[in-house]
């Protein structure tokens, strides 16, 4: 086959998933939705990096093995990774969609403008506001403009302060955003456990780490008084328009949630899907559908260590007798100790996905329902500080390739002291909460 024949058919293959995580059947993960997408990575192997093909190789030795063992402990891990994938593709069309829009330069342009503290500020919460619709887009736009910055303007503190509160930003909306990944998986793995709950801890929780992050920048000096950049001129209407988008998908989420009983990934994937169509829709001349051949990398990080997770709890849970139950005092050491674990695991290069999964895979069989929202809480702060202070990760990545900032220093080097700071709250807080609902 052509290279073009592969591409077409990786892009059908990852689309055909889409149809089987939207239509949420399990008998068609099986069938349908998680083997075409590991056909569909597989034929993108040449194009893949290290760790994806690490974590794509023990997907199939996992598979494998489950297969020789038990079938039945492949259940939960396929049904995970068909819904995280039509999660995903539905996101980057909603991205692509979104991203057609005029509204998008001017708020980037927004960004950019005022005075050092206010333009770190409207990073930061802009990268947050900009990563519940675009999610990777946020970042990849707005580091784009850094790039830009760097490239006409050289090296400097505003530079090096704007790529912090990009990184910084982006892992606050794992945290808080009712449409990342971290938060959809959470609520979809805790039992008994509403997005209500979980936002309303977690949001002051990420506007603290967002707000302390201000200590933590290099200091700038005034811009002379030619030299300073002007705003747009009306930029209500563009954070009015991608406020709506928003709102629309929240709304269209919780109430799918209510009246068809649908789950948190599929009521997510099924609203940011009515978005794209009304897009299409109101966008006569663009109304093809992108190619899906060039996100393997993504769906084999995120997906596969889904996957993983996923799978190993089944394995440990089947492995556990059935009296098997943990002291009262491990819950809240868990807690505490879980967002720790997932900051380590993510500086040697594990997704935080892994021990997400598993965690939240475990809490039905282990954990009290009526302190879910600790555990949840320790899993989304976990997960957001993670990918904002660990060199890893696939935004820190991006950022590193748009602006030329080593990984390592633009995570760890810039960002480890607020990173142990943020950690102790939020572990914490997930300890006493789950202490508090335990008795």
């Amino acid at each position: 086959m052509t290279h073009s024949t592969v591409d077409n058919a990786r892009s059908g293959l990852v689309y055909l998933t889409l149809v089987a995580g939207v239509l949420g059947l399990p008998w068609l993960a099986w069938v349908i939705g998680a083997p075409a997408l590991i056909v569909a990575i597989v034929l993108a192997w040449p194009g893949l990096n290290r760790i994806p093909r690490v974590i794509v190789s023990a997907v199939l030795l996992a598979v494998a093995v489950a297969l020789a063992v038990d079938p039945a402990l492949l259940s939960d891990g396929l049904m995970t990774i068909t819904r995280l994938a039509a999660l995903v593709v539905a996101v980057m069309l909603l991205s692509h969609a979104l991203g057609r829009s005029r509204h998008l330069s001017v708020i980037s342009e927004h960004l950019f403008a005022g005075r050092a503290l206010t333009r770190y500020l409207s990073i930061t919460f802009g990268t947050l506001f900009l990563a519940m619709p675009l999610n990777f887009g946020s970042v990849s736009v707005v580091s784009t403009l850094i790039g830009r910055e760097i490239d006409g303007h050289g090296d400097s503190s505003g530079a090096r302060n704007a790529a912090r509160a990009v990184l910084r930003g982006f892992g606050s909306a794992s945290v808080c955003s009712p449409l990342s990944i971290a938060v959809v998986l959470t609520l979809t793995l805790v039992p008994g456990l509403h997005g209500w709950q979980l936002l309303s801890l977690t949001f002051p929780l990420a506007a603290g780490y967002l707000l302390t992050g201000t200590l933590f920048r290099e200091p700038e000096h005034a811009p002379l008084t030619d030299e300073a950049r002007s705003r747009p001129p009306q930029v209500l209407p563009s954070w009015l328009f991608f406020g709506g988008c928003i709102g629309l998908i929240c709304v269209c989420t919780f109430v799918s949630r209510a009246a068809f009983g649908l789950a948190y990934a599929q009521a997510v994937t099924c609203s940011c899907l009515l978005v794209v169509a009304i897009g299409l829709i109101a966008s006569p001349g663009e109304r093809r559908l992108p190619r899906m051949d060039g996100i393997a990398n993504e769906l084999a990080i995120i997906c596969g260590s889904a996957f993983l997770g996923a799978t190993l709890s089944a394995f440990v849970a089947a492995g556990l007798d059935t009296d098997f139950a943990l002291p009262a005092w491990a819950f809240p050491g868990i807690a505490f100790g879980l967002p720790w674990a997932l900051f380590a695991g993510g500086l040697i290069g594990m997704n935080p996905l892994i021990l997400v999964t598993l965690a939240g895979g475990l809490s039905s069989r282990l954990w009290p329902e009526a302190a879910g929202l600790g555990l949840a809480i320790a899993m989304v702060s976990g997960w957001g500080l993670t990918i904002a202070g660990t060199p890893y990760s696939a935004n820190a990545l991006l950022v590193q390739r748009l602006t030329g900032y080593d990984n390592w220093r633009a995570t760890v080097g810039w960002s480890l002291k607020l990173s142990l700071l943020a950690l102790a709250v939020a572990s914490s807080l997930a300890a006493a909460t789950t202490l508090v609902l335990m008795r």
